[in-house]
């Protein structure tokens, strides 16, 4: 199946290529990293609320500024937190970021206000901050109004009108060069104040509300860089807008251009004409410009594009996406000058990395990136990066998630997984979770994540937040029943269930949903006698949910399950998929045997351990699940002649077992074997018990010998071997075990000395 924005065909399995992982993270990273998620631990908290932290040892300088940023990245940077910056002799910000992070403008004034800012990223912030507030609280700081040099409003409220009030304005910030007020509701007249910056460098007023842009030539001597995308409230003629434009003498990189999705093809045609006359027009025009962007204008021609890239032999960057001209010849020539554009990988590629913060130019790259990447049969982490940055830039774009989904799958299917980063797919995949949460609803999203996440490779060995992800999965479940997604949710949850913390796992165990789910799912395959792999993964995941976990146990027996989980083991009697595990579960719940206690149901299971045509791994588990049904006296309620009859059949079809080579079992804990090992028990549940330890401490001694030790189970099979009642058949089985414990033990210390 094919992930995608509208539909797909399959992708052919792609040669195998192997790309280097990154390296370790660094240490700063790491302590930084354990800073940040112990700030509680570190902290005293004011009487405002705010923390400050309890010893404040001086930081080195650059180091603040990443424990800011880290705040900040992780989403835990708000008033409360960022009070420990009010310690401004010990945490010294220079280069401060509070993007997207929700600060009122209290707490940005005592935390941040007092330090000798250099820069200042507050794009998106949230809790009621505006530029006002901003603007004023750095010009309050005497030292700020020379230091800083650059500050990103994009997204604020200016409130021009409380700044004349107090008669504060960004002219007050002298030292400014770069000023970012995109996506802001920037007038005509605080654009008067921000040209009048003497060492103003450059400006972008993308997407404001400006009509005029005369003011420029207040700054002409020095603006170097000017980006107006999206002016349309722009209110210019072409000729008077070309006159302003050609005398910033000092203009290097200039950006007009438009969003194509918003644009009418009979709107912008002042934009339009003027981006026709400056491509035509002499090279006298901007002399020192060397990078030009007009993306997005839809009726630039080749010829205009050709005209303009011979007049100009400096050029560096020319941005031609979504114009319909990146296809002109003449760019191919051209070894210096990068281009956007949609002719090429190259093209697709720049736009992807210049345009992070524009949605309509990275949902039109995503488009051409997934048509390049339909069939592609080598790892590309470069290309992923780039896709990635893209929804972690737009995070609630749909258009976005949509495309940026499908392309995560078609670079990630198959064996090309395999050769990324894993950093970089721990990223990816923390980003379709999100993407998941985000638009709960868009089941293309959805399918495309489920897509993405269905990878035996991505799921067993990419560290993730794995419950997360369950739970995600799971409430997509809730509601839809496509039969191709439900199988794809069904295996990545069974897996996912695995990999649970047992406190997870706990949590998980609770939701009588997933049982429900799960029982129906099993339920519609038996009555139709389906063997699929939907039916073996929910099989399988119930088993890991109800895995030492007697609430899901318990709910699973409310749930009717133990019904028709009989029915199951009836249809598929030799099928060791379904034959196995899943009973012995609900007998080691302390409480639950007497469910089990149903004379058909024991002779059936009985009827498997003596089958000698069925498998070993079934009669294994039909004896698991007896041994511990017969090792509680109390429990038991069919009989003296059935439980001796149950006892005598275990004992000697264990006899009859063959040691597997194979791994077919794990265990996490051997807490449930404990009490069949005391002395008092049957030979035939002791005799299980022993067997099961022996298989699996045959196949990993060293994992399983510090859980015997930490369990008590060592100790268990001493008092068992030594005891004069023990059976023979159990004394040698416990004597082997504990032989390959003392050797494994023998081994490993010579190597830790």
């Amino acid at each position: 199946m094919k992930a995608c924005y509208g539909t797909g065909k399959h992708r052919p399995l792609g040669e195998h290529w192997r790309v280097d992982a990154d390296g370790p993270q660094a240490l700063c990273d790491l302590c930084l990293a354990q800073v940040c998620s112990s700030l509680e631990a570190l902290c005293s908290r004011r009487a405002d609320g705010s923390l400050g932290l309890s010893l404040a040892p001086v930081f080195p300088q650059e180091m603040a500024d990443q424990l800011l940023r880290n705040m900040a990245t992780k989403g835990i940077l708000n008033d409360t937190t960022v009070g420990i910056f009010q310690h401004c002799k010990e945490l010294r910000l220079r280069r401060a970021s509070i993007r997207r992070c929700t600060v009122s403008a209290e707490a940005f004034r005592l935390a941040l206000c007092p330090h000798r800012l250099q820069e200042l990223d507050a794009a998106w912030a949230s809790g009621g901050l505006t530029g006002a507030n901003i603007v004023s609280g750095l010009a309050s700081n005497p030292e700020c109004r020379s230091s800083l040099r650059r500050l990103c409003l994009t997204g604020l409220h200016v409130d021009w009108e409380s700044l004349m009030e107090v008669g504060v304005g960004f002219s007050s910030l002298q030292g400014l060069r770069t000023l970012n007020m995109a996506n802001t509701d920037l007038t005509d007249a605080a654009l008067e104040d921000i040209c009048s910056l003497p060492q103003l460098e450059s400006l972008d007023i993308s997407c404001s509300a400006v009509s005029k842009l005369t003011a420029l030539l207040r700054c002409k001597n020095t603006l170097r860089s000017f980006i107006g995308h999206k002016l349309q409230q722009l209110d210019m003629s072409p000729l008077r807008c070309l006159s302003v434009l050609s005398q910033l003498h000092t203009l290097r990189h200039l950006d007009f251009s438009e969003d194509h999705f918003a644009v009418d093809d009979s709107d912008g045609k002042d934009g339009e004409e003027t981006v026709r006359q400056l491509l035509e027009g002499s090279a006298q025009v901007l002399p020192s410009l060397v990078s030009l962007d007009i993306s997005g204008r839809k009726r630039t021609s080749e010829a205009s594009v050709r005209a303009f890239v011979e007049a100009r032999g400096g050029l560096v960057f020319l941005g031609l996406l979504a114009t319909g001209a990146s296809s002109c010849e003449i760019l191919t020539s051209q070894k210096n000058l990068k281009v956007t554009g949609e002719a090429n990988e190259n093209q697709v590629c720049e736009a992807l990395r210049r345009y992070r913060d524009r949605e309509c130019f990275i949902r039109e790259a995503l488009l051409h990136l997934y048509n390049l990447t339909t069939d592609i049969d080598k790892p590309r982490p470069d290309m992923l990066k780039l896709v990635l940055g893209g929804m972690q830039s737009q995070p609630t774009s749909l258009h976005i998630h949509l495309v940026a989904t499908a392309c995560v799958f078609n670079l990630t299917a198959q064996d090309l997984a395999e050769a990324m980063p894993v950093c970089l797919l721990t990223s990816t995949v923390t980003q379709l979770l999100i993407a998941m949460e985000t638009f709960p609803s868009h089941q293309q999203v959805q399918k495309n994540c489920l897509l993405a996440l269905c990878s035996d490779y991505i799921l067993q060995d990419i560290p993730f937040d794995k419950y997360f992800a369950a739970t995600l999965v799971i409430n997509w479940l809730r509601s839809h029943q496509d039969p191709t997604l439900q199988r794809m949710a069904v295996a990545v949850i069974s897996i996912l269930v695995a990999k649970l913390s047992t406190e997870e796992t706990v949590k998980l165990g609770k939701d009588v949903f997933i049982m429900k789910q799960l029982l129906a799912i099993v339920q519609h395959k038996a009555m139709a006698g389906v063997v699929d792999s939907t039916l073996k993964f929910a099989l399988s995941a119930l088993w890991n949910l109800t895995d030492e976990m007697p609430t899901a146990a318990r709910n699973f027996i409310e749930c009717q399950g133990l019904g028709l989980y009989e029915e199951v083991l009836e249809t598929y009697y030799t099928e060791p998929s379904f034959s196995r595990k899943f009973l012995n579960n609900i007998a080691e719940v302390e409480g639950l045997q007497g469910d089990l206690m149903e004379e058909g149901l024991l002779e059936h299971i009985l009827s498997l351990l003596q089958d000698s045509e069925v498998e070993v791994g079934v009669r294994y588990f039909a004896g698991g699940t007896l041994a511990q049904l017969a090792s509680r006296p109390e429990a038991w309620t069919l009989g003296d002649e059935l439980h001796s009859n149950t006892v005598k059949q275990l004992h000697e079809s264990i006899m009859t077992w063959n040691q597997l080579e194979r791994e077919m079992v794990s265990y996490r804990s051997f807490r449930p074997f404990c009490p069949l090992l005391q002395a008092w028990q049957p030979s035939g549940v002791q005799l299980w018990a022993v067997w099961a330890i022996h298989l699996v401490c045959g196949q990993n001694t060293s994992h399983y010998r510090s859980m015997m030790e930490k369990e008590g189970v060592t100790e268990l099979l001493r008092a068992l071997a030594a005891h004069p009642d023990t059976h023979s058949d159990i004394r040698d089985l416990s004597d082997s075990i504990l032989l390959m414990v003392d050797q494994q033990q023998n081994h490993t210390e010579p190597q830790n000395s």
